[in-house]
């Protein structure tokens, strides 16, 4: 008999455990989580130009609304940082959920890295959309007049 394996003291052991057992619930909450701030951030992120229209310009537009309550000439502006806001948003939440997602260990992340490459990567969105309509190849003279609104392009 004392050669026999303790059971309780076996099960009492926390090292002991597998590692599909350790993870547990939050693991599987980490992963939808994870597949949340995925989901949420391609729809804010400039992979998804179609959800413009439903996501990021209404989130630019009342950020450049609350803006012109300080002065009228913000409205503009500040929608155009607010679209740029809502773009670099949307890419910190597809990295940080693809993280959760797809990476089982945890990883030291370079916040600065990745900020830097989120507004890079905005910046070169918006770059080649100032582009398009510079050189004519996109034509918004007639929903800017039908906007009335007197911008310099």
């Amino acid at each position: 008999m004392q050669n026999a394996p303790q059971v309780g003291h076996q099960l009492s052991n926390p090292e002991q455990l597998q590692p599909s057992e350790k993870k547990g619930l939050p693991g599987v909450l980490k992963k939808i989580r994870g597949g949340l701030f995925l989901v949420l951030g391609f729809m804010l992120s400039p992979l998804s130009w179609w959800n413009d229209l439903f996501f990021n310009l209404p989130i630019a537009y009342g950020f450049g609304y609350l803006c012109s309550f300080f002065s009228d000439d913000l409205l503009l502006p500040c929608s155009i940082v607010g679209y740029w806001i809502s773009n670099i948003l949307g890419i910190l939440l597809m990295q940080f959920g693809a993280v959760d997602v797809f990476q089982d260990r945890p990883k030291n992340s370079n916040l600065k890295k990745e900020l830097l490459s989120a507004i890079a990567s905005s910046a070169a969105y918006s770059l080649a959309i100032f582009a398009l309509i510079h050189f004519k190849i996109i034509d918004t003279a007639a929903i800017l007049s039908s906007l009335n609104l007197n911008l310099p392009f």
